[in-house]
């Protein structure tokens, strides 16, 4: 999964690192038959110079973003179906330890520019790496999910990335977010229990499930839009026909049934 959010330039807070420890615990929920875990154990990496001025308060940020993860799975068990992680049946959310792990390090490989952060996540502490969770980060790189956590050290197992043809910026109920858009076609949209889109938007219900479709043409390069919603989609201000497809410029705002705005540039 890639899903990268930059907030380059900007000062870390303690909001950020606990909205991207929420988000890390949704983006690595393990579904069972009859219940859905959630990470619970989070190791932050922070820039050396952030992790020395946030040095002395990390038992206030823990704390504070132990009640955020303990409400958001209360409001997840609380909602009706098809509220937040998207799933077919009601299954109860729940965590495989007593309690939130988390622990800050300073990033050595100072892979981790100042003002963002990255979070690696297990399901729990035990030693089972069956049970490996994810990663997200707030720069503009390809996460992997084939991070692990020992002892407070890293060791990433990355696969060569894709080819990065083109990203989209924008930002929904979630936050700033970064796509990098590594395939040909791009589904867009709030997406549904059965039907996931690739670029999933958590927003209101006026933006479609499948709200459009992004298409790159493997021979030319080209890129295609088109409309699949009901409220329409627009491309630098012009409404598109409804299953038209048109051509994208490189670089271009593709707006939302007027409730967002996809900021989308094709990269050389």
């Amino acid at each position: 999964m890639q899903n990268s959010t930059s907030l380059a330039g900007a000062k870390l807070s303690g909001n950020v690192i606990i909205t991207e420890l929420v988000r890390n615990m949704e983006l690595g929920a393990f579904e069972m038959a009859y219940s859905t875990l959630l990470p619970c154990v989070f190791s932050v990496y922070l820039n050396p110079e952030d992790h020395t001025r946030l040095c002395g308060i990390y038992s206030l940020i823990a704390a504070d973003a132990r009640r955020a993860l303990s409400a958001r799975v209360a409001k997840l068990n609380s909602s009706p179906p098809g509220f937040g992680i998207r799933k077919k049946t009601r299954k109860e959310y729940r965590i495989a330890a007593k309690d939130w792990v988390i622990e800050f390090y300073a990033d050595t490989e100072n892979a981790v520019p100042a003002g963002d952060v990255e979070i690696h996540s297990e399901l729990n502490e035990a030693e089972q790496r069956s049970f490996q969770g994810t990663k997200t980060t707030l720069i503009g790189r390809v996460p992997s999910v084939t991070a692990t956590r020992s002892g407070g050290t890293r060791t990433d197992t990355r696969k060569q990335a894709d080819r990065i043809y083109a990203d989209i910026r924008y930002e929904d109920e979630s936050g700033p977010q970064l796509f990098l858009v590594t395939q040909n076609r791009v589904r867009i949209g709030r997406g549904a229990d059965d039907d996931p889109m690739d670029l999933a938007l958590y927003t209101k219900e006026e933006v479609s499930r499948e709200h459009a479709h992004v298409r790159r043409d493997g021979a030319t390069g080209r890129f295609f839009i088109v409309d699949r919603s009901t409220n329409g989609t627009w491309v630098d201000g012009k409404r598109l026909k409804r299953d038209v497809e048109q051509p994208l410029p490189e670089r271009a705002e593709i707006g939302i049934a007027e409730i967002l705005t996809l900021v989308f540039q094709v990269r050389s």
